[in-house]
């Protein structure tokens, strides 16, 4: 294991979330200051830079290709430890890894998703030392509702997630996260994750119950993240906000009817950031040009109403990147995240 980042000189926590050209790529990789970059869908191309990630999600809608580019606050180091990518400023760190599981049904996937999160861990304790609190955390994983009452997919990643972890973590240090199905077929794991030198603070969502108080019916292992995360104490850096659905309460709402869904979404959006407001009132109250967006959209044949009805909520500066994924529960056809009141300039 290699020696953990050191802290000299690293500037306060800094991060701008926006979308990109995707032939802007090399231009992006040149920037000393570039944390992260991700590419979508199959024709994303390869690259071997450790910042550079491609999300297997086909983007629905795109006239021309985007990547999302994270840009710190100084001069970014990167390197590979492993099976684990990373970039780091010293104030605030990316890491990626991936894992192909042993087998197709939830068995493996508890157990890559074990792995995973045990690597991560064990990453986080060496190299990652120095920027030790994690903030944001996706995972993708195909055929996330395949299987039926616990032996489903995502239960058996909740189960594997926890176990990696050494168990539940104190709620009030949860990270935000994402949990989405992709559809090609791939039975690989992807989990990439921001933390930082200082913590966050997480955020509940008022109309929501917290996830890792969800009863027994979702599952022998309650979700572990938080609904959304305030970056740390005097960072300028967005609300990182959580894959957010039609559940309220712990329950979803509109089956089948993909507008009152949106809709739904879009609320517990709202009621969302009205809760970090109530934490950071300098945040903006509504989404506009630093709020980049993804969309993760069920069926693809519902990509263009979805957009229609987005186009007609939000303020059109807002940025927005429509995908082809499963949600973590079937009967939910839509869910959104993103960030919210991203830094600007430098």
């Amino acid at each position: 294991m290699s020696q953990p980042l050191s802290a000299a000189g690293t500037p306060e926590p800094w991060l701008q979330v926006a979308y990109a050209a995707a032939d802007s790529l090399p231009r992006q990789l040149a920037d000393p200051r570039v944390l992260a970059v991700f590419g979508f869908g199959a024709t994303a191309p390869s690259c071997d830079d450790p910042r550079w990630l491609r999300v297997a999600l086909e983007p629905l809608g795109e006239d021309a290709p985007r990547v999302e580019v994270w840009r710190a606050g100084g001069p970014v180091i990167h390197g590979r430890d492993g099976d684990v990518a990373w970039a780091s400023d010293g104030a605030l760190l990316f890491g990626a890894l991936e894992i192909d599981e042993p087998g197709t049904d939830g068995a493996g996937l508890e157990t890559a998703s074990a792995l995973a999160y045990a690597r991560l861990s064990a990453f986080m304790a060496g190299i990652g030392s120095h920027t030790p609190h994690l903030l944001r955390i996706w995972n993708y994983m195909d055929a996330i509702t395949l299987g039926e009452g616990d032996q489903e997919r995502y239960r058996r990643f909740c189960i594997g997630r926890v176990a990696g972890m050494g168990g539940v973590a104190e709620t009030s240090r949860l990270p935000a996260a994402t949990a989405i199905g992709g559809c090609d077929g791939r039975r690989r794991l992807q989990v990439y994750w921001l933390a930082s030198r200082e913590p966050g603070t997480p955020v509940e969502n008022p109309r929501q119950v917290s996830a890792w108080r969800y009863p027994r019916q979702y599952g022998p292992q309650s979700p572990s993240f938080a609904r959304a995360m305030l970056p740390p104490a005097g960072a300028v850096m967005p609300l990182l906000l959580s894959g957010t659905a039609a559940v309220v309460g712990h329950a979803s709402q509109h089956s089948e009817s993909v507008p009152a869904q949106l809709d739904e979404t879009l609320a517990n959006l709202e009621s969302l950031v009205g809760a970090a407001r109530g934490l950071a009132p300098a945040l903006p109250a509504a989404f506009g040009p630093g709020s980049p967006l993804k969309v993760y959209v069920r069926r693809p044949a519902d990509a263009a109403a979805i957009a229609a009805q987005l186009d007609a909520r939000l303020d059109p500066a807002v940025p927005r990147l429509l995908l082809h994924a499963h949600v973590c529960r079937r009967e939910l056809l839509v869910e959104i995240d993103g960030a919210h009141g991203a830094a600007t300039g430098i």
